[in-house]
């Protein structure tokens, strides 16, 4: 192809302005909805709920987008893209049907409540070719990118152990989050889902040999899921690397402040570690450990809660099909289960 050929090729492709939907306008799909289109880089052709006054309002200021009430009536509009922000049991069915229709998809986390719902969902956009993401947010921290980057440079050596927490001072705020059926755990998947996911992205997903774990509700040891959820985790996970990734996560716990959060990597020449700044779930520090000093490699502001939703606009809007680090979430699924089971 000729050079000038080339540049119009990539001006057509920066120009391009896919076709989006979003499912879902609670607290997270306005937010995912307002950095897209703050970012101006796509049409939005329709916004869903069940809530229909609530799509309305959103819908509004949107130009020609539609307020529907279903996925259903969301579909018909033919987009070329589908934000999916909805109780977790209803993300793998949604997903799949946004898929079989011809969309691409951005999938609020889980992508699905167990592994084997996960690898159904990936099979589907892997047969139609079509992209497909999961919002696992903290890997875009600017933050994680560092650590991420220090690590594979042999920084701090090679890693023997990995400390991870995600203590929320706070429970969830939506009855569905407590019903086992509707949300597939307690604060394992929701909040230990991205020490997994984000300990293992920064590792380059080695494989998991051995899980063990113990799950408590109410200070009191869970001998099963079924009848109650767990509001606090610890969890061990040995690699075929040799190190070693402990994790513990909790809801409602007297942590004294909003929320700790913290991904501390120890290799044999020091250490790397990632944590919330005085209680925050927004603001975070990195931060490179040697003996008892520490350095501080990046501190706030960093805005980065929307960055994996407009990561996967960009690879819409350069019309990818199916990208296959998505079946890194069935690997993140495998580890869940195996902390529950």
């Amino acid at each position: 192809m000729a050079p000038s050929a080339e540049l119009a090729t990539a001006a057509s492709c920066e120009a391009r302005r896919p076709a989006i939907g979003f499912l879902g306008v609670g607290w997270i799909g306005r937010h995912r909805l307002q950095s897209i289109v703050q970012a101006d880089a796509v049409d939005v052709v329709g916004v869903a709920d069940a809530d229909l006054v609530a799509a309305s309002e959103i819908a509004a200021p949107l130009g020609r987008a539609a307020a529907v009430p279903s996925l259903e009536s969301l579909l018909e509009l033919k987009p070329e893209g589908v934000v999916i922000a909805t109780p977790s049991a209803f993300h793998a069915a949604q997903t799949i049907a946004a898929l079989r229709s011809g969309a691409a998809v951005f999938c609020q986390k889980p992508l699905a409540r167990n592994a084997a719902e996960t690898a159904r969902v990936v099979q589907t956009a892997r047969g139609a070719d079509r992209l497909l993401a999961v919002d696992m947010s903290y890997r875009f921290l600017r933050g994680a990118g560092i650590l991420k980057d220090l690590i594979a440079a042999g920084e701090i050596g090679e890693i023997f152990a990995v400390d991870a927490v995600f203590h929320n001072a706070y429970g969830p705020d939506k009855n569905w989050y407590y019903d086992a059926d509707l949300a597939g755990g307690g604060c394992v998947i929701d909040l230990g889902i991205h020490l997994v996911d984000l300990a293992l992205w920064v590792l380059k997903f080695p494989a998991v040999l051995n899980v063990s774990s113990r799950l408590y509700s109410r200070g009191k040891p869970l001998a099963k899921r079924k009848n109650s959820l767990e509001d606090y985790a610890v969890a061990r996970l040995d690699l075929d690397n040799g190190a070693t990734i402990n994790l513990a996560c909790s809801w409602r716990l007297p942590a004294g402040k909003d929320a700790v959060i913290q991904a501390t990597f120890f290799g044999v020449k020091g250490g790397l570690t990632l944590r919330n700044v005085a209680g925050s779930f927004y603001d975070f520090r990195t931060e490179q450990l040697v003996g008892t000093s520490r350095r501080i490699l990046d501190e706030p502001p960093d805005s980065w809660g929307g960055r994996a939703a407009l990561a996967w606009v960009e690879h819409l809007r350069r019309r990818s099909g199916y990208r296959s680090d998505i079946e890194t979430s069935e690997k993140v699924a495998e580890v869940i289960d195996a902390i529950y089971n």
